[in-house]
């Protein structure tokens, strides 16, 4: 068991719009009964008043901070989190450094909601927006990875639900009914598990 231990790496948990790291600690104490090493942050401000670039380079800022140069590192991001955390490795060097990538309920292909409102980072997950469209471009890149995206078909914050979707790695579609309960359901949390003890493709 300590064999395999040493093998896991640790996990940073990546938080979506008016929300801080505290939305996933029922997730947190659960992983790290299964003997991982969870890390959240809090980024600032989380209410989609600052581009997605910017708090992507929080994430970076901190795992610098965090962990020494040559740790691996395993992701999961939530919602805006999911994207937050997609510019952190396919624009700020995280390619590099992170080794299991999980996304739950983020909008990959954008969502109707941010139609709502003309917030700067809330902007960027409209469909076909800018940002979206570049990481988009070559998103290929993730395949390095070992990628799972996890999702329920009825999100009524990310429309169309099947936005969260990829077009490779792992999927999971989960029936839970509300988008905040992605991260509490025991469905999304064994999943979760399952995606962090899965051995490296390569």
């Amino acid at each position: 068991m300590n064999s395999q231990k040493q093998l896991l790496n640790p996990v940073l948990l990546v938080h979506g719009i008016n929300d801080t790291g505290a939305v996933f600690n029922k997730m947190a104490r659960y992983l790290k009964n299964i003997g991982l090493d969870v890390y959240t942050l809090d980024l600032v401000p989380n209410n989609g008043s600052e581009v997605l670039d910017n708090l992507a380079q929080q994430v970076a800022d901190y795992v610098n901070a965090e962990f020494a140069q040559e740790q691996p590192l395993d992701v999961v991001g939530f919602s805006m989190g999911g994207i937050v955390s997609r510019y952190y490795i396919q624009r700020l060097g995280g390619i590099e450094k992170v080794k299991r990538f999980i996304t739950i309920s983020s909008p990959h292909q954008g969502t109707s909601i941010a139609y709502l409102t003309w917030l700067k980072g809330a902007v960027q997950m409209q469909p076909n927006s800018d940002f979206l469209n570049d990481l988009n471009s070559d998103v290929e890149m993730l395949k390095k990875l070992n990628f799972t995206s996890i999702w329920t078909p009825y999100d009524l914050m990310i429309i169309p639900a099947k936005s969260s979707r990829m077009c490779f790695g792992k999927e999971v579609v989960l029936p839970v009914v509300l988008h905040p309960w992605m991260l509490t359901d025991q469905r999304t949390l064994e999943a979760v598990k399952m995606a962090l003890l899965e051995p490296m493709s390569q």
